[in-house]
């Protein structure tokens, strides 16, 4: 009895009993706009920060203004998106939100933390910091919000105990635990920070200890381009700071950090505002974390004033990779086919990385300065995206075959993130003090969708896939049938299974976005269909920290639609790693001839035969538990 309990505790422990997903279906449409961006709804509030929480809305974020749509009798700065009718309701937020920063918790709870003092019309300080007309918009410098995300509307933004000091311009990073690791800022904002307000300083949430905040090295010698710190937690478990032209590593668990060399060939961080992005994490680069620089701006220490014609300024090219767990240098990589400023840049569930929104002249920000475009510190739009392909030969990686531009210019203060169908969600756009209409760049709420060349494709519709995802242990089956593989048995052999976080998205960053294929073998079967059996993932929470995210799996270059998963155990602590299970030999299924024989060498290849029997749900084997248990106490075992 002892076995039969120890191997049901093992059952129990490695999630083999764990949910199997509906298969994906196909998108709504087969008409879409290939390579181009339609305009398909409004945001209600303009879109400064913007985070897909269910596989059906997309929240909005902004800083407090005068959006012409209202809730409990103040105008709104946040919404929810549906993404599907592409109809939005206004959210209250509650305290000013501007410049906040955000985050996945590990339990699939949203963060929002930080932001300005109330304001007053055109952004000025508010007579009362507590609330009240015209905005009533409770100082949000200290706030810490939370969201649990919904598809009733029924959920709404709630206010927690506040951080242990002001942050304007937080940086926000999903740790290996399900907690968040947040760092930077200011007291009371303007163009760059300054040593008189500055908040070089890091702490977590939930707190770890009593110590917080803790001072970064790194924020107090990078002064005055050191807002929104690019950070990126790395498989190694360390953490990667980057800002104005420092780097540092730190090893938050002994609050130990290590400075690195500078970056070069410009500035990434805000307001130089670079495209940033965690290239896909595979088997074939054994999950290695390398980080991706695009654009931003070649100014140094001096030049970040605002007594010269800023917007005037060329933006820079240069694209620069680090891979930080192996080496400590930057290396050039392809540069941009033209300047640009505040360009994302989103992962595809393809492994493409598509760059768009931004401007070729100027950086982030805005001010009433005789030389702003208006009060922009940006102009000449960059209208046109291109595709980036990190496994294309060096000099080739860029492309925009087939790709058309935008008639929206998104300049400072747009967002954009990957959508379950494959496609980009983009919206807003607002260098102006407030709510602004009469100007070159105005206050933006039009909501585009990006579709790449996929779209129109038929999807694949794998049968198998996972609701929850543990760190190691038992592979699971995937099934994908003769038109999922276009009537070609290859296609197998290069189909992959990828998870992906979209991150939360603000100015040109999204914290926390990063994708993982997972380690696969397959079986070809005599009618045309296949198995993929795949590992779970790796058994390292810090290459892929846990919380919600979305599973795609790719045939021949065409994404399935996501499906919304849990990585890891859905709850905050310490993630359990498991023993991965060996993959079965990848082959051929035995014929039907030869299903009574063994394959006489000792091995057993797992082989499916049937692809209607591939995968065992999780209710089945629970039954199968369940009487085999029963059985064990009838006997007396």
């Amino acid at each position: 009895m002892s076995a039969i309990l120890s191997w049901l505790a093992l059952s129990l422990a490695t999630g083999s009993l764990a949910q199997t997903a509906t298969a994906p279906g196909q998108p709504s449409r087969t008409d879409a706009p290939i390579g181009q961006f339609e305009i398909v709804g409004d945001s209600v509030a303009s879109a400064q920060q913007i985070f897909l929480g269910t596989a059906n809305r997309v929240y909005v974020v902004d800083k407090t203004e005068n959006n012409p749509t209202k809730i409990n009798g103040h105008p709104a700065w946040a919404a929810e998106y549906d993404v599907n009718a592409n109809t939005a309701r206004p959210m209250d937020v509650i305290t000013n939100s501007f410049c906040a920063g955000g985050a996945a918790l590990g339990n699939g709870t949203w963060i929002n933390v930080g932001g300005n003092q109330a304001v007053t019309w055109g952004g000025l300080t508010a007579n009362s910091q507590n609330g009240g007309a015209p905005y009533d918009d409770p100082d949000g410098g200290q706030s810490i919000r939370l969201l649990d995300p919904c598809d009733d509307k029924s959920c709404d933004w709630v206010l927690t105990t506040d951080m242990t000091t002001r942050r304007w311009y937080p940086t926000v990073e999903t740790l290996e635990d399900g907690s968040v690791f947040i760092i930077g800022g200011d007291d009371w904002g303007g163009y760059v920070n300054d040593a008189s307000q500055t908040n070089p300083t890091y702490e977590f949430f939930p707190p770890k200890s009593k110590n917080e905040p803790i001072t970064s090295p790194l924020l107090e010698r990078t002064l005055p381009a050191n807002l929104y710190p690019l950070t990126w937690l790395l498989p190694s478990g360390l953490i990667f700071i980057q800002a104005n032209w420092g780097t540092a590593m730190l090893d938050y668990k002994k609050n130990k950090e290590y400075q690195l060399p500078d970056m070069i060939g410009a500035v990434r961080t805000y307001p130089a505002s670079a495209g940033t992005v965690m290239l896909p994490l595979t088997p074939a680069n054994n999950w290695t974390a390398t980080i991706l620089f695009c654009g931003g701006q070649d100014f140094q220490t001096n030049q970040w004033k605002t007594n010269w014609n800023i917007a005037g300024a060329t933006a820079s090219t240069s694209c620069v990779s680090i891979t930080p767990d192996v080496s400590h240098n930057y290396v050039e990589e392809d540069p941009l086919p033209e300047p640009r400023t505040m360009g994302n840049l989103i992962l595809l569930p393809n492994g493409q990385i598509l760059c768009l929104n931004g401007a070729g002249k100027g950086t982030a920000g805005y001010g009433n300065d005789t030389w702003a475009i208006d009060q922009s510190y940006a102009d000449d739009p960059t209208l046109s995206p291109i595709l980036y392909d990190p496994s294309a030969p060096s000099g080739k990686r860029w492309s925009r075959d087939g790709l058309s531009a935008s008639t929206i210019p998104r300049m400072y203060h747009s967002s954009a993130t990957l959508l379950p169908d494959g496609s980009v969600w983009l919206s807003g756009s607002n260098p102006n003090a407030d709510y602004t209409t009469d100007v070159k760049y105005p206050t933006e709420y039009r909501v585009e969708r990006f579709y790449p060349s996929y779209y129109n494709k038929r999807r694949p519709s794998p049968q198998g896939l996972l609701t929850q995802y543990s760190y190691g242990g038992p592979y699971f089956n995937v099934t994908l049938s003769k038109d999922d593989l276009s009537g070609n048995t290859e296609n197998v052999k290069s189909a992959k299974v990828v998870i992906v976080r979209t991150g939360f998205s603000t100015h040109t960053m999204n914290f926390g976005q990063r994708m993982v294929q997972l380690e696969s073998s397959y079986t070809i079967n005599e009618d045309g269909s296949a198995v993929l059996h795949v590992s779970q993932m790796p058994p390292n929470p810090a290459i892929f920290p846990p919380g919600p995210a979305f599973v795609f799996v790719v045939v021949d270059g065409v994404p399935s639609v996501g499906v919304q998963v849990m990585i890891g155990s859905g709850k905050l602590g310490t993630q359990k790693t498991l023993t991965v299970a060996p993959l079965p030999a990848s082959g051929n299924a035995p014929s039907s001839s030869d299903n009574s024989s063994s394959s006489g060498d000792g091995k057993n290849h797992q082989v499916q035969t049937n692809s209607a029997s591939s995968s065992m749900t999780s209710n089945s084997l629970f039954v199968v538990v369940m009487l085999v248990v029963v059985g064990v106490i009838g006997l007396g075992l």
